[in-house]
């Protein structure tokens, strides 16, 4: 039990998934205090709905990708590629939490599951193939990464509408994306190589590419600031977001003067804690605003 258990952890990518499951939660919490009142219960169906759903993408992507994973050192050891789990096993589970995920979300409105759906298809079956093939993956891929908040967002109302709240948290979403995956596709170069993957602008690590982590860290800086301008995050959230912002930028241009792996992996982790932070301070500032 407990070896189905590691195996299925890693065939859904329970860290990634959890971190999707958190961002749409944030949007969800943000919306939902809009209106004045938190539904507790509609929260539970949007995190076992998201969970679900996100769990099944990454199911799909690593069922995809079993003959590529077992060309990395940092796959090989997944389920499918090491021989633990069946193709037909893990299609079967992805299919089954997909379904069950879309259906789940429905409920809170159509257009939450609806663009699941759209999440799942773009991430797995559009993504997943384009990541041999062009570095343009990484702008596709950045789609589906920031649909959590507007999927979480959405997902507070019973009529869903549009405003600049969802569109501004999909937009940093949406630039934090280029820098944290050209960053980790720096430090994994020779590994991904070695499946054909191209993530890198150039598909080199040279000072084009870190350029580009550079401009990307940079506009994510103003890109951050819009939730105070539209008026919906005060003092706090600017404080916290134009520090972190820096930070950031700070150690994307470092790798831009050492164009190093050591400097790839502190842009990595500047990532990592980038977008919780500034999630939470939005949060956090919008319910006492």
């Amino acid at each position: 039990m407990n070896v189905f258990i590691s195996d299925f952890n890693k065939l859904i990518k329970l860290r990634l998934t959890l971190t999707v499951v958190f961002s749409a939660s944030v949007s969800f919490l943000m919306g939902s205090k809009e209106q004045g009142d938190i539904n507790w219960r509609c929260w539970m169906i949007l995190t076992l709905g998201g969970f679900l759903v996100t769990a099944a993408a990454n199911g799909f992507n690593e069922i995809i990708e079993k003959d590529l994973d077992k060309l990395m050192d940092r796959t090989k050891d997944r389920p499918i590629p090491s021989g633990r789990m069946t193709t037909g096993k893990a299609l079967v589970m992805s299919l089954f939490m997909g379904i069950l995920g879309t259906l789940v979300l429905v409920k809170l409105n159509l257009l939450t599951g609806l663009l699941s759906v759209f999440s799942i298809f773009l991430y797995a079956f559009v993504y997943t193939p384009l990541k041999r093939k062009s570095p343009i993956s990484v702008f596709v891929g950045a789609i589906p990464g920031a649909l959590p908040p507007l999927i979480g967002y959405f997902a507070a109302f019973e009529n869903p509408h549009i405003s600049w709240i969802p569109i501004i948290l999909f937009l940093i979403q949406f630039i934090w994306q280029f820098p944290h995956f050209w960053a980790i596709a720096w430090v994994l170069d020779d590994d991904y190589k070695r499946a054909g993957f191209r993530l890198l602008p150039t598909t080199k690590k040279d000072k084009v590419s870190a350029l580009l982590v550079v401009l990307s860290t940079l506009i994510l800086i103003p890109i951050s600031m819009m939730p105070f301008f539209y008026n919906f995050a005060g003092y706090i959230y600017v404080v916290i977001a134009t520090v972190c912002g820096l930070l950031f930028l700070r150690q994307a241009f470092k790798l831009y003067q050492t164009q190093g792996s050591i400097a790839a992996k502190r842009v990595m982790y500047s990532s990592f804690l980038y977008l919780p932070v500034i999630q939470l301070a939005l949060l956090f500032d919008f319910v006492i605003k």
